[in-house]
């Protein structure tokens, strides 16, 4: 029972999240870059280039596209990625259709460059909140989703080549190259902070524990923090006694709680932290590199009766074909 509310919980706070990083994302589109005709790239950049040419509603465009690319990817991005992501384009596009009408001017008049910098982080710092929080904003996220399920390209790089080409095609509707500057600027604003808040929260620190009540605080870490130890034998060599070490990988977040935990039950345990540049494994992320198919080789006191008949077999055909 506890189990089921504490995943009803986590969904909860991720879906809060998720709406909280949206309303972020499209406030700072509808009231900072769309009035100063700005073209971020993306969906939202292609709905916001038909506003501008057919004065279409950018909310309607936004979710349509949003649709497509979602049949398209059903397959591939998996049923639960595509059910948060029609929760997000929904969630976007019903913020976009009541947010652009109220803001007709950009607010920081007569100020374009002041007002794509804060948009670009706000709409950073949104998309980065949804995609830490396992939702997506929709839009190019779908794309970046995809690529990223097998590469280790980045979200931010990713979102980056997929929006350049749009935002480089708003020339073709102002023929301004200021409009278009404003809007690299804004991808590489908004790609960064992006990176930065999703890589803040997926990086991992390492623990080294030294103390005399390792088993308790190995007992409260895996219990209270949900995190594993490895016990690691060692001697000291200033004391010549052997010592117990805890080895401890954790998320950035969650070393406040190993801190807590450690101190409270030995104030006078030795503690040393380190950044990891990557954690992969089971509660960490996923290793996403494509291995080479290849045969194993199996020497010949290990081969079975079977084994030979087949390698036999096989030296017969390449033989055969060779002729």
């Amino acid at each position: 029972m506890s189990n089921s509310i504490s995943k009803i919980v986590n969904h909860a706070r991720d879906y809060f999240f998720i709406i909280f990083g949206l309303t972020l994302y499209t406030f700072g589109l509808s009231a900072f870059i769309i009035p100063n005709h700005v073209v971020t790239g993306g969906v939202v950049g292609l709905a916001t280039l038909t506003h501008f040419a057919f004065n279409w509603n950018v909310a309607f465009v936004n979710y349509s596209i949003n649709i497509a690319l979602l049949v398209a990817a059903f397959h591939t991005v998996g049923k639960q990625f595509v059910l948060r992501t029609i929760f997000g384009a929904t969630m976007s596009s019903t913020l976009l259709y009541f947010f652009v009408p109220l803001f007709d001017a950009p607010v920081v008049n007569e100020q374009p460059f002041m007002c794509v910098i804060i948009g670009a982080v706000l709409c950073g710092m949104g998309v980065g909140i949804v995609f830490s929080h396992n939702g997506s904003s929709a839009g190019t996220d779908i794309l970046a989703a995809m690529v990223a399920k097998y590469t280790n390209i980045s979200f931010g790089r990713m979102m980056l080549y997929c929006d350049v080409i749009i935002t480089s095609s708003s020339y073709f509707i102002f023929h301004q190259i200021d409009i278009i500057v404003y809007g690299l600027v804004f991808m590489v604003i908004f790609s960064f902070t992006a990176d930065w808040i999703i890589n803040n929260n997926r990086q991992a620190v390492q623990f080294m524990i030294i103390s005399e009540r390792w088993e308790d605080i190995a007992n409260a870490i895996n219990n209270d923090a949900n995190r594993g130890c490895t016990l690691v034998h060692g001697t000291g060599w200033y004391t010549k006694q052997d010592v117990k070490m805890l080895f401890v990988v954790a998320r950035r977040y969650e070393s406040v709680n190993i801190f807590r935990i450690t101190k409270a039950i030995d104030p006078n345990a030795f503690i040393t932290q380190t950044n990891v540049n990557g954690a992969y494994g089971v509660g960490f992320d996923e290793v996403k590199v494509r291995l080479k198919k290849y045969k194993p080789q199996i020497s010949d006191e290990c081969m079975t009766p079977e084994d030979m008949l087949k390698q036999a077999y096989a030296q017969r055909n390449d033989k055969d074909n060779a002729q």
